[in-house]
């Protein structure tokens, strides 16, 4: 019997589609891993197979990937060269393995070369080596998730600021849950139909980030104001609160679990307009509409960035 495998079930994406895929596959054909196999404890014991998968060991990934049929291929919760090698090395052995198809979590406009965002590299690198490997695939481009900037407000109104300092312009996003992206990996990787297929998975509405605020402001009666920030005058903000600049750095005592390249190249990308981009694949897959910015801020606890889960 083919089995359908779910990687990096241990972080914050991969939880969710562990949760969903059960829904919707019967245990026996799912296998999940994680690079510490004992952080799967509580599925095992529901009787779902799990493995270890060490992404550095492109022999471990294919013990892993053993007997599948199909691989998600969450991206690594890390940036840059020691991603790139990672994800290289889990695209090596999903053929090696004799995997068919590979679902591989991406980001809006990854394909575009000109696309600023840092993460844009290691992203289109991936596709590429996707593309390019006799596999069949499923690219699923994630907009922005809705979870980092509720988070960011939130953490704005308990510390009593009345401002967001972000160099987004009047770029729009159609900001996604990070729910809802998963639960779009989950169907795609349920699902049979899909071949060769590239996904944009976006939020149900475009906003600028003053509207963003404006809608938070609204739910929950705040007065959070949009102050419009340089890329340079941004770098310097997150250098003098402690956030580091990339994956490398230590984040102990972050107020923000994210990098600042991330997040400065990212704000370079929705100002530039790579990231307002209509589309209804997340509905053509799923069946029903995204979950709104409105409903998420109504539920702002359940819509929390998490803890990073850095393990490789």
């Amino acid at each position: 019997m083919k089995k359908l495998v779910v990687t990096g079930v241990d972080g914050n994406f991969g939880s969710v589609v562990a949760t969903e895929i059960q829904k919707l596959v019967p245990k026996e054909q799912l296998i999940f891993t994680a690079p510490r196999i004992e952080k799967l404890k509580q599925y095992a014991d529901a009787g779902i197979e799990c493995r270890d998968a060490d992404f550095n060991s492109q022999a471990n990934l294919e013990a892993a990937f053993k007997g599948a049929e199909k691989v998600l291929l969450i991206s690594m919760p890390f940036v840059g060269e020691k991603r790139r090698k990672a994800q290289k090395n889990a695209v090596e052995a999903c053929v090696a393995a004799g995997v068919s198809q590979v679902l591989y979590t991406s980001v809006l406009s990854a394909g575009n070369p000109l696309n600023p965002s840092i993460e844009n590299v290691d992203h289109g690198y991936t596709e590429a080596l996707i593309q390019n490997s006799g596999l069949d695939y499923v690219i699923l481009r994630n907009s922005l998730f809705a979870e980092s900037f509720i988070t960011d407000y939130t953490r704005a109104v308990a510390s009593g600021e009345q401002a967001i300092e972000k160099n987004m312009g009047e770029g729009r996003v159609w900001f996604i849950s990070r729910k809802d992206a998963a639960l779009a990996a989950t169907c795609a990787l349920a699902s049979n139909l899909l071949h060769r297929a590239v996904l944009n998975i976006n939020g149900c509405e475009p906003l600028t980030y003053g509207e963003f605020l404006a809608v938070g402001n609204q739910v929950t009666g705040n007065d959070i104001h949009y102050v419009k920030k340089t890329d340079e005058e941004l770098y310097e903000y997150f250098d003098s609160i402690g956030v580091p600049r990339n994956t490398d750095g230590d984040f102990s005592k972050s107020p923000i679990k994210a990098t600042s390249e991330g997040m400065v190249t990212f704000g370079t990308t929705v100002r530039e307009g790579y990231l307002d981009m209509a589309t209804s694949d997340f509905s053509s897959v799923c069946g029903r509409l995204p979950i709104s910015v409105k409903e998420m801020f109504a539920d702002a606890d359940n819509y929390q960035l998490g803890d990073r889960h850095p393990t490789e």
